[in-house]
């Protein structure tokens, strides 16, 4: 007898299709090594550290330089509050070794374990030996001086240490003061700059690995949420220091510390640029620091010398919408130009000192790698471009002498890399096939290929990828398998969009469109459409939402709709809407504000009341809410309550410590008040992510059959 596997049910219990795939790429300058972090099968949860030798004359080796079975022997890993809060943030749902750091010469790597410290040696020369640090945990986000002889690391009780590599000289570099324990930290980033600004990281090594510069983050302003467990009320409420809207941030600041002892302040005007969002040290130039003011519209680029603590303004900008933080900026070049990514004529340049090296052919999405000569970058095709690529990102050298550049990624699809060397990582995913393929290159030619365990998924993908309306709006629509429309008709619609900032769905790989072909296959037709505010098409694109998400993002998908139904075969006297998240919020307003158009919703921890949601996101989009309350008022949902006149399905975790559950429960509150029916699903202890595997399959069945009972 044999079980049969469900998507949601795989889907789930592989983390949608990412375990076994390897992730995490680090190459060493010299193009001998290639790290990568890797689990064991594509249900296997533990990430090994392996390395690829790339020695030359030699065939390629691969070979695991960490095991966590090994180091940590028989037992479950055992987390932190605070570890799984790093992995909240990160969207982190692995295990074993989520996350690494190395020295310059990736010669070795530092992790952490159950809180405890380890290292391994990466070269092979100690036979691949890995072991544990008598660090003073529990330890967070440890990280090699770039010369490999010290690691230094945070500790649980906000301490910054620093331990010799070879285990001896363990030390305190700052500590909370006494009566701060609790509030401060030294070495972590805060809340907001792990959620939204993409800053994960709280200290930086010197070039010289001498000293340390760290954040030192006060949050005894943040005003404290408790999350409790409904489902166990013995257990006590968890306490979350959370900055929303309108309220106090946590105080940041910096300070140089030198493994002698000393501490230098940094000094820059904290007042007017509290965000800080950017931190780069290397031996291209002083130390490199970006940051913002409280509304996003004004931004610096200071130099800082280290000796003094003293800072000096390189670059400032201004938007008066907003300025968008990106990946792998500010930094040096070798001979010490800035780089920096800028919205220049309607497009986002790739600028090295003060010349723009990219047009608007292409609308740059990150910087990957700054080399002596190089850089290395994604992009998407940009407005200007001759032909769309719709949902494709490509991999770019671009030369910082004359500006030449080319495309390091040869066919179509979604790509990324690392580089080092001569030797660059390529990870391409595409249409024609489901995960990713990874590529070794040495000087663009082929050398190896990083083996992926991923399972291969039980359906088929098979999105139909365009450009809808007048706007062009990217826009993918997925039919059931085997439809035939003289057969079957047209088709009850399903939209699934997340719709808002920070979120593309339209992409041309296979596996970002696994879960709407999983709908599709159940009887509709699915149509995903990525508006005005999503990343990838241009800065105006993205800006179109300012002060105005609902009017705007709503728009997009009705537009997307009617005119995709001239072309494929969507019913639009039934048409239901499912999202998470942003894409939640996108489908309760759908019902209560276009009940013309949509005809059920199904909202999965939605924003309702945008006045609960946390400053750097909200106050980018919709502004200050002291200044601007008619703006929170127009694009939250509780006052739309009475309205509601078709079916809704709200879904939240009740653990959820981003989006909270309050949000959904404000929004049922004023639904009953107001006489309307609709259905509550909470879910016991889970968070912001993807629910645990035992709930997932019906999670998603109870959703379709509320969307067939409601679409007729």
């Amino acid at each position: 007898m044999t079980t049969e596997t469900t998507f949601p049910r795989q889907y789930s219990r592989t983390l949608r299709f990412t375990l076994g795939a390897p992730r995490s790429f680090t190459v060493s300058p010299d193009g001998r090594r290639v790290v990568f972090l890797r689990s064991a099968g594509g249900a296997e949860r533990a990430n090994l550290l392996h390395v690829v030798d790339l020695a030359s004359g030699a065939a390629p080796f691969e070979r695991v330089a960490a095991d966590p079975a090994v180091l940590l022997g028989s037992g479950e890993e055992q987390l932190t509050p605070e570890e799984r809060a790093r992995r909240e943030r990160s969207r982190e749902g692995s295990a074993g070794v989520v996350g690494y750091a190395t020295d310059a010469g990736a010669a070795l790597a530092a992790f952490a374990l159950s809180g405890r410290l380890f290292t391994a040696d990466l070269t092979g020369t100690a036979a691949g030996r890995a072991g544990e640090l008598p660090a003073s945990g529990p330890v967070l986000d440890p990280r090699p001086s770039p010369d490999g002889r010290h690691i230094g690391y945070a500790t649980v009780g906000g301490e910054l240490r620093a331990i010799a590599a070879d285990g001896t000289g363990d030390r305190a570099l700052a500590s909370p003061a006494e009566g701060e324990q609790g509030e401060v930290t030294w070495g972590q980033a805060e809340f907001i700059a792990q959620e939204e600004m993409g800053r994960s990281r709280g200290f930086w090594w010197s070039p010289d690995s001498d000293r340390l510069l760290a954040a030192r983050v006060d949050n005894s302003p943040v005003q404290r949420w408790w999350i409790a467990d409904p489902a166990n009320p013995d257990r006590p409420a968890t306490e979350v220091a959370y900055p929303r809207a309108g309220t106090a941030n946590a105080d940041v600041s910096l300070a140089v510390l030198g493994l002698d002892g000393g501490r230098t302040e940094v000094d820059w005007d904290r007042s007017a640029y509290p965000y800080l969002a950017r931190v780069h040290w290397s031996a291209g130039g002083p130390p490199l620091l970006l940051v913002q003011s409280r509304d996003q519209r004004r931004q610096q680029v200071l130099g800082l010398d280290p000796d003094t603590g003293g800072t000096t303004v390189l670059h400032q900008e201004q938007d008066p919408v907003w300025l968008e933080p990106h990946s792998g900026v500010p930094a040096w070049t070798g001979d010490g130009r800035l780089v920096r990514i800028a919205d220049v004529g309607g497009a986002r340049v790739l600028v090295v000192g003060e010349q723009p090296l990219t047009t608007a052919a292409l609308q740059l999405r990150a910087v990957l790698e700054v080399g002596a000569e190089e850089v290395l970058i994604t992009a998407a095709a940009g407005e200007a471009a001759e032909e769309p690529e719709i949902g494709e990102v490509h991999v770019y050298r671009v030369s910082t002498a004359g500006g030449g550049i080319s495309r390091v990624s040869d066919h179509p699809g979604y790509h990324s890399a690392v580089a080092g060397g001569p030797v660059t990582v390529l990870s391409s995913a595409a249409l024609d096939r489901s995960g990713a393929t990874v590529r070794v290159l040495r000087d663009g030619g082929p050398v190896a290929v990083v083996a992926s365990y991923a399972e291969a998924p039980v359906l088929t993908a098979r999105p139909l990828l365009g450009l809808a309306g007048k706007r062009r709006i990217p826009s993918a629509v997925l039919l059931p398998t085997g439809y035939d429309r003289d057969r079957d008709g047209l088709l009850p619609v399903l939209m699934n969009p997340y719709g808002g900032p920070h979120g593309q769905m339209v992409l041309a790989a296979r596996n970002a469109h696994l879960t709407s072909q999983w709908f599709a296959d159940q009887g509709f037709a699915v149509v995903v459409a990525d508006g005005r505010g999503t990343p990838g098409r241009s800065p105006a694109w993205e800006q179109a939402v300012a002060f105005d998400f609902a009017g705007t993002t709503l728009d997009d998908q009705v537009e997307a709709l009617h005119a995709l139904a001239e072309e494929h075969p969507l019913d639009l006297a039934r048409v239901g809407i499912r999202g998470w998240s942003y894409g939640g919020y996108l489908a309760a307003l759908a019902v209560l504000r276009r009940p013309d158009v949509f005809h059920a919703a199904v909202a999965g921890a939605p924003v309702t009341d945008m006045a609960l949601y946390d400053t750097h996101y909200t106050e980018r989009y919709l502004g200050h809410p002291d200044q601007r309350p008619e703006v929170y008022a127009a694009n939250s949902l509780i006052a739309d309550a009475p309205k509601l006149r078709r079916p809704l399905q709200l879904i939240h975790g009740l653990a959820d410590d981003n989006v909270v559950v309050a949000h959904t429960l404000r929004l049922s509150s004023a639904l009953l008040a107001a006489g309307r029916p609709h259905e509550l699903l909470p879910l016991s202890g889970v968070t912001h992510m993807t629910p645990q595997e035992e709930v997932a399959e019906n999670l998603l069945l109870l959703q379709v059959d509320f969307l067939k009972r409601s679409l007729g």
